[in-house]
């Protein structure tokens, strides 16, 4: 009688299926939706405008450049409104922190918040190289749609991967999923094969990733902004690496004690909503208003909306009610001082403080200057933030996806504001028009 022979404990295993889901959408999948195209042009259109922007900030244009000053690159990617030309993966870096600098790029919802147009750090760059390169070879560059076509895929793999998936709550920076989306979709882009971008991605979860100590108190600084620049830019290299022919790990994911699952993610696996299509740019929220984060969009909003209120009777304010959601309580709702306009964009106390104070919300306003007022810490003294739990149903609905937020001023006199709640931001597919 036969017997089956034992598997070799050593034996290489089939690539983990969370990697060839990822592959095979990005290698055969065809972007049919005009909705999704559309929205990636306005996506590209709103990339570039936070860059431009952000050139305004020395804090930020001090990173830019090459690594090495002087360096020429041939055919390089250049970087907009710089007068620089380098190398992809550095320029990968530059454009990523410009984007990025002033919390005002889109952002979608989930167990882990991002911001999907920090793809377009990689996305560009490679697509200029490559244009520039096939032009001083006398060919074509590419077309528009082939920029598009990736940002889709990039957006789709990012917002999926963060639905159901807790990066931040184990203490990993969110932008591990800006790595793992743009290593797949650069990786094509450069002409790699279904087993290059497994390859590429396999690289990309064993690396691990950065912690989320530069977002979150006591140590929130200015990393928080550049973080995703350097994950495009590494995103980029390991690309290059998959395209030369570097070899990929099968069971990055799922390795017993050496895979991401076990390391880093409690042994538990990834979780997903639904296959990967077009669903998460045709529901993409962009920043219109405010420069903040993307739970703080209608806090602000109903700050605003309190202001001619409030701005007379401040000294008269007792108490601040706010009503949130979990997931934004998790990340905003700070305390105590705040050292520095990283730690300031990051606080839903903040936010609505100065909304309330000052009627406005700009990126001049999370620096030290506006922050020495002494009016908004005093009103930040007088806030409490509570969980409304409708909101948090309806911030994890498919189909609603709302991000609310509510205040409510309390006077001393024993008078009281109305409850202003704003249930979607400006920018959400329910408030586009």
């Amino acid at each position: 009688m036969k017997t089956k022979a034992a598997k070799p404990l050593d034996a290489r295993p089939a690539p983990d299926k969370v990697i060839t889901d990822i592959a095979d959408y990005v290698d055969r999948y065809k972007v049919r939706s005009e909705l999704a195209l559309e929205t990636a042009h306005y996506c590209v259109i709103d990339a570039l405008g936070c860059g431009f922007a952000a050139l305004a900030y020395p804090e930020c244009t001090k990173l830019l450049g090459p690594i090495v000053p002087g360096t020429i690159v041939p055919n390089g990617a250049r970087v907009p409104g710089t007068c620089f030309v380098l190398d992809p993966v550095q320029a990968a870096f530059n454009i990523g922190a410009l984007i990025r600098w002033l919390e005002f790029n889109d952002a979608t919802w989930g167990e882990t918040v991002s911001h999907p147009s920090d793809v377009f750090g990689a996305i560009l760059v490679v697509a200029d190289w490559l244009s520039r390169t096939r032009l001083a070879q006398g060919g074509k560059p590419l077309l528009v749609r082939d920029v598009f076509e990736p940002a889709v895929k990039a957006y789709e793999i990012m917002g999926e991967l963060g639905l159901e998936n807790g990066f931040r709550r184990l203490g990993l920076d969110h932008t591990i999923v800006v790595k793992i989306a743009t290593a797949a979709v650069v990786t094509k882009m450069l002409g790699g094969t279904r087993e290059e971008i497994i390859n590429a991605v396999s690289n990309a979860w064993v690396d691990g990733h950065a912690l989320a100590t530069f977002r979150s108190k006591p140590n929130a600084g200015s990393r928080k902004s550049w973080a995703a620049g350097d994950a495009a830019s590494r995103a980029v290299w390991l690309a290059l690496l998959a395209v030369k022919g570097e070899m990929g790990y099968p069971s990055a994911l799922t390795a017993k004690t050496w895979g991401f699952c076990d390391v880093l993610f409690k042994g538990r696996p990834l979780k997903f909503q639904r296959p990967y299509g077009t669903y998460i740019i045709e529901n993409i929220l962009f920043k219109i208003p405010h420069p903040t984060a993307f739970h703080g969009q209608t806090a602000v909003e109903a700050a605003v909306k309190l202001y001619p209120l409030v701005k007379d009777r401040l000294s008269e304010i007792a108490k601040v009610e706010i009503w949130s959601h979990a997931s934004s309580m998790m990340i905003l709702d700070k305390s105590g001082p705040l050292h520095n306009p990283a730690d300031r964009d990051h606080c839903l106390q903040y936010m609505a403080a100065v909304g309330m104070v000052l009627g406005r919300l700009t990126p001049e306003d999370y620096e030290d200057e506006v922050a020495a007022d002494p009016r908004i810490d005093a009103l930040r003294a007088k806030m409490v933030v509570r969980e409304d739990r409708q909101y948090t149903r309806d911030y994890s609905d498919p189909k609603k996806r709302s991000n609310a937020n509510a205040i409510r001023a309390h006077f001393k006199d024993g008078t009281k504001t109305g409850r202003v709640k704003v249930a979607y931001p400006l920018g959400h597919r329910r408030r586009r028009k």
